[in-house]
């Protein structure tokens, strides 16, 4: 498909933060942009005032013309939007080609040396990493992120189109239809089994997206990760492996042995064993295509991070604030690990939301012993998405599987209020939905 041919285009699911790095892309080509999406954010107003029309209503009155012609408007699509939706419908009936957000991404990359960070953690911190790191080098590239870096205060970035980094995400194995030239894979911990039924084929599809690389020596996988070829990475016996990590409040050092060669005291300012993790897939990216691992060491130590994943949001000497956007038993754990790493001493109270009915109830009893982990919780209800309830399944259930002596679950209204009475020390809000809508109100009102 020649994207060139289109003067406009159409996103159903606007608002998403994938969605977001394509709209900008085709904003930077001059492209007319529509979309709908189910609720204003900041970002779809940031369209909206560089004159996108948004919708959010299932209401096409006062849709633009050239948004209805197939001949001059792309129509992009997140599978999050049921096909039920109006704009699903409306573009179907008129015989538009509706594509998937991966389809265009897979389009836009095809020429270029495409660099695809997989894995159902650390995707979005990897890649900002990896970005990051490019963007101080003599490489043109261009970055479509899965969350808001600190560094580039935007989730795409684009010097140039040789190159390009992206987030190969397993979610309706939409990864599939990239075109990765060197990849890494993180993790493959069973989630999205609404859509794969089973651990083992979605590892499979794990499997079948590094089949895509013209080199299986392209490939860097985490070495806790089981997987028939590849470079590994991780600590213990690993081609780029982790030695001496150490933790100092919220920062890491750690060495790496690549090739014989034996790098020490690189400083990554962000704790977290699982931080090293990703910041060596990164390293091992950027070195396989091709750059200096001084200059890569570096730029790791100047990275700011990404907006909700382990973002401090505020740090007093009696008292933390953390927020992350973690929704899954592994990711949990991690978090947690890396909090104790950096205030051993201090309680831990944990603020989670739950992220679908199918994903709480397929790993209900995970979540419960990672929740676990912390000293007081407080839990509020599953954020729905795109799913409808299931029978029996609820924060209510899960509350009850929790192990903590210091438990309860609030509405979303409450929490603020609830939070002011308790005797804080360090806090950490978690969740994929609407909760990081309360970091600011939390902010307000302890820091």
């Amino acid at each position: 498909m020649n994207l060139d041919r289109y003067t406009s285009v159409f996103f159903i699911g606007i608002g998403g933060i994938g969605m977001a790095a394509l709209v900008e892309y085709f904003l930077a080509q001059k492209k007319q942009i529509g979309g709908y999406d189910l609720t204003p954010s900041d970002l779809t107003k940031s369209f909206e005032e560089r004159g996108a029309q948004v919708f959010y209503r299932e209401d096409l009155e006062g849709l633009q013309s050239n948004f209805k012609d197939p001949d001059q408007c792309l129509v992009v699509y997140t599978p999050a939007v049921p096909v039920s939706n109006a704009w699903m419908q409306f573009y179907e009936k008129a015989g538009f080609s509706l594509n998937k957000r991966s389809q265009v991404l897979g389009m836009i990359t095809e020429n270029t040396k495409c660099f695809a960070v997989a894995g159902t953690h650390g995707k979005t911190t990897t890649s900002s990493m990896l970005a990051h790191i490019i963007s101080e080098s003599d490489l043109r590239f261009t970055a479509f992120l899965g969350g808001i870096s600190n560094n580039f205060k935007s989730n795409y970035f684009s010097n140039g189109f040789e190159n390009s980094v992206v987030e190969a995400d397993e979610y309706d194995r939409s990864f599939l239809r990239l075109h990765p030239d060197i990849a890494c894979i993180t993790s493959t911990d069973a989630d999205h089994l609404d859509i794969y039924g089973t651990a083992t084929d979605l590892q499979k599809s794990f499997l079948d997206f590094a089949s895509l690389l013209p080199s299986k020596d392209q490939l860097v996988v985490c070495n806790q990760v089981e997987f028939p070829f590849g470079r590994t990475y991780g600590e213990g016996d690993a081609d780029f492996e982790i030695l001496n990590l150490r933790f100092e409040e919220l920062h890491c050092y750690f060495d790496l042995k690549v090739e014989g060669q034996h790098y020490k005291n690189i400083l990554l300012p962000m704790p977290g064993r699982h931080n090293v993790y990703n910041a060596v897939a990164a390293f091992a990216m950027a070195y396989l295509g091709g750059l200096e691992p001084d200059q890569i060491i570096r730029s790791l130590a100047g990275f700011k991070g990404v907006a909700r994943r382990f973002s401090i949001e505020c740090k007093q000497p009696d008292f933390v604030f953390i927020d992350d956007y973690a929704h899954h038993p592994t990711a949990i754990k991690a978090i947690y690990e890396a909090v104790n790493d950096a205030f051993p001493a201090l309680e831990k109270t944990l603020v989670f939301q739950p992220h679908l009915f199918s994903r709480t109830r397929d790993f209900m009893e995970e979540f419960a012993a990672s929740i676990s982990l912390f000293d007081s919780v407080v839990l509020l209800p599953i954020y729905p998405a795109r799913e409808l309830p299931l029978e029996g399944v609820n924060s209510e259930v899960l509350l009850e599987k929790i192990s903590a002596t210091d438990k309860v679950l609030l509405k979303k209204e409450q929490l603020v209020e609830h939070l002011k009475k308790c005797p804080l020390k360090v806090l950490v809000t978690l969740g994929a939905g609407d909760i990081g809508l309360e970091v600011e109100p939390i902010k307000k009102a302890l820091c």
